[in-house]
């Protein structure tokens, strides 16, 4: 929904000039014949995309990426980063973003209107509102568990983030009289825009300078984030809908059938070629005594992990489109950064 609306509105503008919009989608190679719905993906864009291409009748340009080339491209997107980042949902991005430059050296997005508008899933979950952590991050002890013993015990993740979590809390602003739900969405709506958000911007900002193009995210200008802010949440949550307010307010502007869809992230891979691609690239890291990324994890528990196709990780640990692959890709590229940037660990 969220790029239907910037699309709707840019299309209306280019076509006062005489002039036709040009859009982007990414999908993969076969993405359809694997795609398998969970509570974070409901369904694949592929129809929708078409839809919406018809209904603003933009000239549309559809990239579709190889899931080996995806795998490949992990090395250069880090390097992008400067750090290991969201494994093959950079890549793809990098990826995307070099097709995009072909055409075009500026580009608009609808980054942010999740995070402004109160779109993710964490808002609406109770375990995640009960719970005194950053709602994105899920499964630490099991990831902890991949850690060597020592470094676990000198860097103690878990207390490093409830610390920072507790730092977090202490910076939302307060409102007077208001009652403990309405305060913990206040919190959640502020952990998104402060600390999940600024990761999302820096992997586009990095991803996108990297193929020379300039993104530009229009609901992140500062005058719609302050008064979005201020907007009680019953009227945010309109309907009961995940950015309630906003499919409200554009009902006319973008198809129903749209306005109606339930929330769909960034789309990634389904097809198990790239999962077997990683998960051999991290079988010879492991069984490789030089690879630096020994130093830091329990070569067994990750033999476990491989062997067990890390199933338990699925379908998200991190945000909402890390799971099992991802774990494989994200210890790639950890070993690949340990590596690459020649990273001393000292005590």
């Amino acid at each position: 929904m969220d790029s239907t609306i910037i699309s709707a509105f840019a299309k209306e503008e280019l076509s006062k000039r005489g002039q036709k919009l040009l859009t982007f989608s990414v999908d993969y190679v076969d993405n359809d014949k694997y795609f398998k719905p969970n509570e974070f993906q409901p369904n694949s864009d592929s129809d929708w995309i078409k839809s919406v291409v018809d209904k603003l009748q933009t000239e549309h340009k559809y990239v579709v990426l190889d899931n080996e080339r995806l795998a490949y491209a992990l090395k250069p997107s880090l390097h992008a980063r400067d750090l290991p980042g969201m494994a093959d949902i950079d890549s793809s991005l990098y990826l995307f973003l070099q097709k995009v430059k072909k055409d075009s050296s500026i580009a608009l997005s609808g980054e942010g209107a999740d995070e402004v508008f109160g779109g993710y899933p964490w808002l609406r979950n109770k375990e995640a509102l009960e719970s005194p952590t950053f709602p994105w991050i899920r499964k630490v002890k099991e990831r902890m568990s991949l850690l060597l013993p020592e470094i676990r015990e000198k860097i103690n993740p878990v207390e490093y983030l409830n610390e920072k979590y507790k730092e977090a809390i202490m910076e939302v602003p307060k409102l007077e009289g208001e009652g403990p739900d309405k305060s913990r969405i206040r919190e959640l709506s502020y952990l998104n825009l402060t600390r999940f958000m600024p990761m999302l911007i820096d992997r586009m900002d990095r991803m996108s300078r990297s193929a020379c193009v300039e993104v530009r995210v229009p609901f992140l200008d500062y005058r719609l984030v302050e008064y979005v802010w201020n907007i009680p949440w019953e009227m945010k949550n309109s309907n009961g809908r995940e950015k309630g307010i906003l499919r409200y307010s554009m009902k006319g502007y973008i198809p129903d059938e749209v306005i109606e869809r339930k929330k769909s992230p960034y789309p990634k891979t389904h097809n198990p070629q790239f999962k077997a691609i990683v998960r051999e690239w991290l079988r010879e890291i492991i069984e490789d005594n030089s690879s630096p990324i020994l130093q830091l994890v329990d070569k067994e528990a990750v033999k476990e992990l491989i062997e067990t196709d890390a199933k338990s990780y699925n379908p998200a640990w991190f945000s909402q489109l890390m799971g099992s692959a991802q774990l494989f890709a994200y210890l790639v590229q950890i070993n690949m950064w340990l590596k690459d940037y020649k990273v001393s660990i000292v005590e």
